[in-house]
């Protein structure tokens, strides 16, 4: 089977934080169609753990209207070809104010690849000390908090915890035998 082939591409909309294109495609069926897609750069995700208690951060959710638990995670949209080990020792200090001793390379994901070409780089983040956090002028009203694995895990059962990043990067270093 072939695969889908790009006639045309343009540029809809674009900020700092992304670009969304409109592409004209052929099917392999010969049928010509459009695919909307989202440009981001690649992220870090980081699942900050020492002595069984998980570091989380909130912060207001626009689009769900909603203050939300997660694991500390971004991207350099002024250096979107950063190294994504240094991404995330600068992600996790920026939003937790915290420095690992030890981070392990849990692996690579794809967070919606139905529209967002963007890939998280997952990893494990241990002994760790606190140096004091720089968070960016979108992130004011971040606030971070210690949780027990235990609870972190209730969370994510009852629902309190939904984004699909902390839960995927979470599952995938668990079954890694990294946790």
């Amino acid at each position: 089977m072939t695969d889908i082939k790009q006639l045309d591409s343009k540029v809809v909309y674009q900020n700092k934080w992304m670009t969304v294109r409109e592409d004209r495609i052929l099917r392999p069926s010969g049928a010509e169609g459009i695919y909307g897609v989202v440009d981001k750069p690649d992220c870090a995700a980081i699942i900050a753990i020492d002595n069984d208690v998980i570091h989380l951060v909130q912060q207001y959710r626009y689009t769900i209207g909603q203050r939300c638990w997660e694991i500390p995670q971004g991207a350099w949209e002024s250096n979107p070809e950063a190294d994504h080990l240094e991404l995330a020792k600068g992600e996790l200090k920026e939003e937790t104010g915290m420095h690992a001793n030890k981070m392990v390379y849990v692996g690579a994901q794809f967070i919606a690849y139905g529209f967002l070409n963007q890939t998280c780089h997952v990893y494990l983040a241990t002994e760790l000390s606190q140096v004091g956090n720089q968070l960016d002028r979108e992130e004011e009203d971040l606030i971070t908090r210690s949780f027990t694995v235990d609870e972190f895990e209730r969370m994510m059962i009852d629902g309190d915890i939904k984004d699909c990043v902390t839960i995927a990067a979470y599952g995938l270093a668990k079954l890694k035998g990294l946790i």
